[in-house]
């Protein structure tokens, strides 16, 4: 078998420097110090520095200029494929995910509801009856999620379906505190059910409004539950 590669110093550099920037040590927009002054506090060369500094750049985490140092750089060139890394390090990132959830998960409904084929009303009937039928608030949690994922799909909308990963790749860091709405099966089901009849029955305005009502309700509950799980670990401190 295949030894695995160990890291190298360009790793662990690169994974230092992205800590720092995320946990808000360089905020976006400044300037990172002097590469020489950054060489010397890690024990690096500037060869290694400027190896790191790449990587940092290709993700969207440093900007780049001929003449300038560094510079914090994610809100500017930053892509949504940051959100994980940032949600992680400030769950404060979340509000502000939900409240895109909302809005382009009520467009994801309205044109679902126009352009779904009947293969993928069945499977969204399907995946709506597999919510119900979980048996976890994990499972739950994840049926959940396909129905939302199919959902995109039935758009004829490849970025809606990137888009909706994306939104559920962000959770990951803090998904076990967003339980909360899927602790109940049958409660779950019922929170969802009237976005998929209305998709069914080609309603675009009633499965906008229900998907608006849904990610509204669930919304409540997760920050609810993300509160509480704030307030136990601080607590517990």
């Amino acid at each position: 078998m295949e030894a695995l590669p160990r890291e190298t110093v360009v790793d662990v550099l690169e994974k230092r420097l992205r800590e720092d920037i995320l946990a808000g040590r360089h905020p976006a927009g400044s300037h990172l110090p002097p590469e020489r002054e950054l060489a010397d506090e890690f024990g690096v060369n500037r060869t290694t520095l400027k190896h790191a500094f790449g990587r940092l750049a290709q993700s969207g985490l440093l900007e780049t200029r001929h003449g300038v140092g560094p510079a914090s750089g994610f809100l500017r060139l930053g892509g949504a494929d940051l959100l994980p890394m940032l949600v992680r390090h400030s769950p404060d990132w979340i509000g502000e995910i939900f409240e895109v959830r909302r809005s382009i998960g009520a467009l994801i409904a309205e044109r679902a509801a126009d352009r779904a084929t009947e293969a993928q009303v069945a499977e969204l009937r399907a995946l709506l009856a597999a919510v119900g039928d979980a048996d976890g608030a994990d499972d739950v949690q994840l049926a959940d999620a396909e129905v939302h994922r199919a959902l995109a799909r039935a758009t004829g909308n490849r970025v809606y379906v990137l888009l909706t990963n994306t939104l559920f790749n962000a959770y990951l860091p803090v998904r076990a505190a967003l339980v909360a709405p899927f602790t109940e099966a049958g409660a779950a089901h019922d929170r969802l059910a009237p976005v998929v009849e209305a998709v069914a029955a080609r309603d675009s305005e009633a499965a906008r409004v229900a998907a608006g009502a849904y990610l509204s309700a669930t919304e409540r509950i997760m920050l609810e539950g993300l509160a509480r799980s704030r307030e136990r670990r601080d607590g517990a401190l």
